[in-house]
């Protein structure tokens, strides 16, 4: 391998051997439609024996319609028009039924195949949302839609190919072997050699197969990779100048993928001529022996020319037979991918006796309260805390001391490594987690806007709040004039992302969609950090009556955030190293003093240049 495809060379790992468990474990989601399947396999039973009553009504219209007599030394060929119009017509009605029950067979397979898929891909989205962040936090998006688009696509194809085509080509190859054999069982075993080396051929060809397509399912998943972070950073590629990188990584996995579909191919090219030659062999065989029985009188023309049919129809299932084959270890490996995704277990689960509290308050305390992401990288350490009602706690710290993962473990997107976390004094895993995130509304520093209407997104917690609610909760954020001067108002259609909203307006859309949800507790994850600072003053004046009677936690490195909180926690490496309120902390001096002499002192200065009132801040009752 070349070092340009060193980077994106499909990993091995899931190259396993056939596994029957995993086969039955696919098939198991087709039992469900058993009566489709039942008469599928109906259907296969008459294609197959429609198939072969072709060739015998042949064979009778042949040798009953058509006489040859031998007057004054001259062939003479006698046609019985009647006898050639019944078998005419019976032919015809044959062709029919056969493509009626054809048509069933491929119509229910296929239904049964898609909906399988669409099993396969609902459970598959179903278990990811159900999954812990700790298994986002590690997880390929690329990889996971591969997973659920390709390889269900996979898992679907063998259900109808692999499952429904094998069972049709069992039949016709058994009954088709029975009846070549009672017709002439010399020719019959000469034939079927040949048709032996063709199936051998085609399982050959399938063996080979297997590894270059399952390196085509990788390449594809790493190629679905690289498109996602290339468009999902498209700003930073082309901030830093580095489209042409961007482009060549691309090229890469493309090219790796472009390699091995090639080389799949190739196998194919280099197949089909010798199965087609081995296939003329058959035929020539046949009529070479074939005549020659018909010249001993050991054979009729009608029987020759019903085995040539008998051979023609078969070779097609036997040529397909390494193809349907083939389908089972790459739906072995398809599968295996799938399972891994449904058979991943959320650390964070409900727990069946979990009861919430009738009238939750928003009380919450951490006690001893230790995380870690790995034995071996502990992120916090001991943490003690305790928020009443209605207080504001203010978060600060350098980045990576642990701020985020504090208000993470509050509505359990990571369960707690040692210690507990209480809400209204009841351990957090003891709520159905329903209803602990119902009482959290939070607005995360990198704010995700979906593709739908203004209105929507405010609504997406509540998605039955009225329009009066919607632009309640829009006025409290301050976004409300700025929807109203839009064209189409609430109606206005956000793209993918928000990237038509500036970063001050996406904030105050999702403090809108929090404020929505009317939560006992507000978590607000640095929310401000993208709006200046008179929206940012705006923003805390409107949601200072809500904030009454709620807890709010605030991560923020604006000094507005942290002047009047009930409690400042200072982290540093996963521990508080100070607690206490603003006026406090700059009297003990320490980390605090040191981030409010670098970060924070000239935001004062600032604010008193702009002839900001202190006092309107603290009128405001803090705010995050």
């Amino acid at each position: 391998m070349t070092a340009l495809t060193a980077d994106v060379q499909p990993r091995r790992g899931l190259q396993v051997p056939v596994s029957i468990v995993v086969i039955g474990r696919v098939l198991r989601f087709a039992l469900p439609y058993w009566k489709g399947l039942s008469v599928t396999a109906i259907a296969i039973l008459a294609t197959a024996a429609f198939a072969i009553a072709t060739p015998w009504l042949l064979r009778w219209a042949i040798d009953t319609a058509i006489s040859t007599e031998i007057i004054d030394g001259d062939t003479v060929i006698a046609i019985t028009g009647w006898l050639v119009a019944v078998a005419g017509l019976a032919l015809v009605g044959a062709a029919v039924l056969r493509g009626t029950s054809m048509f069933v067979q491929r119509y229910l397979a296929e239904w049964v195949g898609q909906t399988v898929a669409y099993d396969l891909r609902n459970a598959i989205y179903q278990r990811l949302q159900t999954l812990s962040f700790r298994y986002h936090d590690g997880a390929e998006t690329g990889q996971i839609m591969v997973r659920a688009t390709q390889d269900v696509e996979v898992a679907r194809m063998f259900i109808n190919f692999g499952g429904v085509q094998l069972s049709f080509t069992v039949v016709m190859g058994v009954g088709t072997l029975v009846i070549m054999l009672l017709i002439n069982w010399p020719l019959a075993l000469m034939v079927w050699g040949i048709m032996i080396l063709i199936a051998a051929r085609s399982a050959f060809v399938a063996r080979r197969l297997r590894p270059i397509w399952n390196d085509v399912q990788e390449s594809q998943a790493q190629l679905g990779t690289v498109l996602q972070e290339a468009l999902s950073g498209i700003r930073v590629v082309k901030a830093f100048g580095r489209a042409e990188f961007e482009g060549q990584k691309f090229g890469r996995a493309a090219g790796w993928l472009q390699q091995r579909s090639y080389d799949a191919s190739m196998v194919q090219a280099v197949n089909m001529p010798l199965m087609t030659m081995l296939g003329a062999a058959a035929i020539v065989l046949t009529i070479w022996y074939g005549g020659r029985e018909v010249v001993n009188g050991n054979f009729t023309v009608g029987e020759l020319t019903m085995f040539l049919m008998f051979l023609t129809i078969l070779q097609m299932p036997i040529r397909g037979l390494g193809w349907m084959v083939m389908m089972v270890p790459r739906a072995a490996t398809a599968g295996v991918r799938i399972f891994e995704i449904l058979d991943q277990e959320s650390e964070v689960r409900d727990n069946p006796d979990a009861v919430a509290p009738s009238e939750p308050q928003g009380h919450i305390k951490f006690n001893h309260v230790s995380f870690s992401y790995d034995p071996r990288s502990p992120v916090l350490r001991d943490i003690e805390l305790d928020a009443k009602p209605g207080e504001l706690i203010a978060l600060l710290g350098l980045t990576g001391s642990g701020k985020s993962t504090v208000v993470n473990l509050i509505p359990r997107f990571y369960d707690v490594s040692a210690g507990n976390v209480r809400f209204d004094d009841q351990d957090v895993r003891d709520w159905p987690l329903e209803d602990l995130r119902r009482q959290v509304a939070i607005v995360q520093q990198e704010v995700f806007l979906f593709a739908a209407t203004l209105k929507e997104n405010i609504a997406y917690g509540r998605p039955d709040a009225t329009d009066e609610e919607i632009e309640a909760a829009a006025k409290l954020a301050r976004i409300h004039s700025f929807i109203n001067r839009l064209p189409e108002q609430y109606d206005t259609w956000v793209g993918e992302r928000g990237a038509n909203f500036s970063g001050g307006q996406k904030q105050r859309i999702a403090i809108a969609r929090a404020l929505l949800m009317d939560p006992r507790v507000l978590i607000f994850d640095d929310s401000t950090s993208s709006v200046d600072a008179a929206t940012e003053f705006e923003i805390q004046q409107a949601m200072a009556a809500l904030m009454r009677g709620r807890t709010t936690f605030v991560i923020a490195h604006r000094l507005r955030s942290l002047r009047d909180a009930d409690q400042i926690l200072v982290l540093d490496q996963g521990e508080i190293v100070q607690r206490g309120k603003h006026d406090e902390l700059l009297a003990q001096g320490g980390l605090y003093r040191e981030i409010y002499e670098l970060e924070l002192r000239d935001q004062e200065s600032a604010g008193a240049q702009a002839g900001e009132p202190v006092e309107a801040v603290a009128a405001a009752g803090g705010s995050g």
